[in-house]
């Protein structure tokens, strides 16, 4: 075997991790917004200390609100991420534009080869989509890779999709996760992190590992 050979095969795989976050208007009562970049910045934080034995973690954050969505973190891996914006809220909330983008990442086989592990896709709502969304969605969910991803949904509050995210949220063993207040939605994120570092670490990287939502009295979940 020739030493280029040797490397790929030693060579951690990615493990691609992308966030799509709601950024509109709503998202700046009660403190949630503040509690969305608190849970990025500890994943981001999390993520990049990990081994990358196996797989190395990559991420990329879409958020989506006012006019259309945006790519504010390129897929980059973990331990290169040197700090990211803050995530402010305004405007409405177009979620179909966010769904493009994820599309058009998950699919493109350059910035995702055909080596990396199957990526987790998470997201994040706490009201209806604004704009046409209902195609992109269809053609999201059928996607080649992204019908095949591991992907997460959270809603929070009460006025959130909740029908939506549970058709996004594909995994049988992580339902949607309904977050009521900050707290809920730090839970949320460690419970991801634990999931998709199991996975990173895991000697099949390629199997979902289920989340483990803690309760609110776990004294180990102090935040």
């Amino acid at each position: 075997m020739s030493e280029l050979k040797k490397f790929q095969v030693q060579s951690a795989r990615p493990l691609p991790v992308i966030v799509l976050a709601d950024t509109s208007g709503s998202m700046s009562i009660d403190g949630k917004i503040e509690a969305l970049n608190q849970g990025l910045k500890e994943m981001l934080s999390s993520f990049a200390s990990e081994s990358r034995l196996r797989a190395e973690i990559q991420v990329s954050v879409i958020s989506f609100g006012g006019d259309q969505a945006e790519m504010i973190l390129p897929l980059t891996p973990a331990h290169q991420i040197e700090g990211m914006k803050e995530l402010e809220a305004a405007g409405p909330t177009p979620l179909g534009s966010a769904l493009k983008i994820a599309n058009s990442l998950v699919e493109d086989k350059e910035r995702i080869p055909s080596r990396s592990y199957k990526p987790v896709l998470v997201l994040i709502s706490d009201g209806y989509p604004t704009d046409e969304w209902q195609g992109p969605f269809e053609r999201f969910a059928n996607g080649e890779r992204a019908q095949k991803a591991t992907r997460f949904a959270m809603a929070i509050g009460s006025d959130a999709d909740e029908s939506m995210l549970a058709d996004f949220a594909n995994d049988p063993e992580a339902p949607l996760f309904r977050a009521e207040n900050a707290r809920d939605i730090h839970r949320f994120f460690r419970a991801v992190t634990m999931s998709v570092s199991a996975r990173s670490q895991s000697v099949k990287p390629n199997q979902s590992t289920p989340l483990q939502i803690p309760s609110e009295n776990e004294e180990d979940w102090e935040f």
